[in-house]
């Protein structure tokens, strides 16, 4: 049952007072960057032919409810989080073993996995990776009871290209502005304040991630001592090149250090390793500069689904970036790192995993607390096996009845591609008896977040109703791999701000680029 708060917030506001508010927050997000190139479906490519045009990304007119304790809680635990993801990412023989088990089931997982054989077989030349990682919650609050306390609940943990923090800060700050010049009603601001919107300093936070990272790479490695840089590795198109930007510009401004945005499809046109050269350096070619740089850091905001790897040289350009000199956000090993079967084999209950990979790190003095803290935030997730777990998985994930708890994932990063409900057992039997298949799915215990209300506006049209939100706590991290000792010696690690994204209760899907969801920010509360 909703609480009074929660069914008179946000309060209707009259033609004047939406005017006002709508019109400044699209001036303001435009103003600030707050922005995203028009998807196809807004603006054909006849309408923009040479891609200049950018709309106000998709945000909600009010920030939205959040528990405090939770909030506290989901950020509290990102250290925690990072380095137990530092030391997975470290451990090869575990990793391996566990990859191992999907890789005849997932073509994509297998042929990551091959590269990391590659570069191994040749020896590897850069012992550090870094992680900008984003771990997702959303609220789940029993509804069969009316005192239920609402609680975290793991989506999913982020590894590679772990989008939004460039727009998560100006979204707090437009809520903030908003709030600042009167647009939110009298009745409002009471709920709306500045204790009550948190700061979220994304922007800052991640492009500090990048900059540790340039400076442990250290002096240049190439014998003609080419200046240094740090690339972004992107997609083209890219409709969210404005997020991409804010973390790009601070760089420039904050820290002076040369970056470049480099589509993953023009990695082999205009990159380069020193094959003579022992430590590989990464040289990248600028076609619109004669001066080549030096690679310190590869940001991988591309490479993460298998679309990407239609063809051959896809694959080639990875290696060449996981074999050369340069630190990666993320290197093959963080990748899979992050795939759903990781998630599960932490998740699934009375899994013995989580407490022996904490218990390897000298960080926690508690290994037992830490990995209470943790699992407290996981939902229930199940491999489609023939193991126990397994086993008890497939008979919910087949009926009609107890399906409409869960969600089925795969393994592949990316929106668009669960299953949801009672529609888990017609998908599995399209699958048919192929075991390999259904082993490359996980099933999860769906999450049942509280019923809210807002209105977002896309493509400048205002639509209202009610919505849930996932909350993203995103976290730096920089660590060296060792080969002796404990798996993993951290060189960084921080908290590093917040993403919230919101979409209407009737989508199943919350991807904000993939045209489903809206950047928000939290307004906490006492729930």
């Amino acid at each position: 049952m909703a609480t009074s708060l929660e069914q008179d917030y946000p309060p209707n506001l009259s033609p004047e007072q939406a005017e006002y508010l709508i019109s400044n927050l699209k001036d303001w997000s435009i103003l600030h960057g707050l922005a995203i190139r028009p998807p196809n479906t807004f603006v054909t490519k006849d309408q923009d032919p040479s891609g200049s045009l950018a709309v106000t990304a998709p945000v909600t007119l009010f920030p939205s409810l959040f528990p405090r304790a939770c909030f506290e809680q989901a950020k509290n635990t990102q250290k925690a989080y990072n380095e137990l993801y530092a030391y997975i990412a470290s451990n090869e023989k575990w990793l391996g073993e566990i990859v191992e088990e999907i890789v005849d089931v997932d073509e994509f997982i297998a042929k990551l996995w091959n590269v990391h054989l590659a570069v191994k077989r040749e020896g590897y030349v850069q012992d550090i990776s870094l992680g900008l990682f984003r771990s997702d919650y959303m609220i789940h609050k029993d509804l069969s009871d009316a005192a239920a306390k609402p609680e975290i609940r793991q989506v999913e943990f982020n590894t590679i290209a772990s989008s939004f923090g460039g727009l998560a800060s100006k979204v707090s700050l437009l809520h903030r502005h908003l709030l600042s010049i009167s647009a939110y009603a009298a009745e409002d601001t009471g709920v709306i304040n500045s204790k009550s919107l948190p700061q979220n300093p994304t922007i800052t936070a991640l492009s500090a991630g990048l900059a540790t990272a340039h400076q442990a790479y250290g002096e240049s490695k190439s014998g003609s001592e080419k200046p240094l840089c740090i690339l972004f590795i992107v997609q083209s198109p890219e409709n969210n090149a404005f997020d991409q930007h804010a973390l790009s510009d601070q760089l420039w401004t904050t820290h002076s250090i040369p970056n470049f945005r480099l589509p993953f499809s023009a990695v082999l046109d205009h990159t380069t390793v020193e094959e003579s050269n022992i430590n590989r350096p990464l040289i990248y070619h600028p076609p619109h500069l004669p001066q080549p740089y030096e690679a310190t850091t590869c940001y991988l905001r591309a490479g993460y689904s298998p679309t990407e790897y239609s063809i051959e040289s896809a694959w080639t350009a990875r290696l060449q970036l996981e074999r050369s000199a340069a630190i990666k956000c993320p290197s093959i090993l963080t990748h899979l790192a992050g795939s759903k079967k990781i998630q599960q084999v932490l998740a699934t209950p009375s899994s013995p995993h989580l407490l022996q990979l904490i218990s390897r790190s000298p960080s926690f003095p508690d290994p037992q607390e830490v990995a209470a803290r943790i699992r407290s935030t996981f939902a229930s997730i199940y491999p489609l096996d023939s193991s126990d777990a397994g086993k008890k998985a497939i008979a919910i994930a087949t009926s009609l009845t107890h399906s409409a708890g869960y969600v089925l994932k795969p393994q592949r990063e990316g929106g668009g591609n669960n299953i949801y409900g009672t529609k888990i057992p017609k998908f599995l039997n399209s699958l048919g008896d192929d075991a390999n298949k259904w082993k490359s799915h996980i099933l999860m215990e769906l999450i049942q977040p509280p019923s809210l209300r807002n209105s977002i506006i896309r493509n400048g049209e205002v639509r209202s109703g009610e919505v849930i939100g996932e909350l993203g706590i995103f976290g730096v991290c920089v660590w060296r791999h060792r080969t002796q000792g404990y798996d993993a010696e951290i060189l960084a690690n921080w908290e590093a701000g917040h993403l919230l994204r919101t979409k209407g209760r009737e989508s199943e899907e919350g991807g904000v680029a993939a045209g489903f969801g809206a950047v928000d920010s939290p307004c906490l509360v006492e729930f």
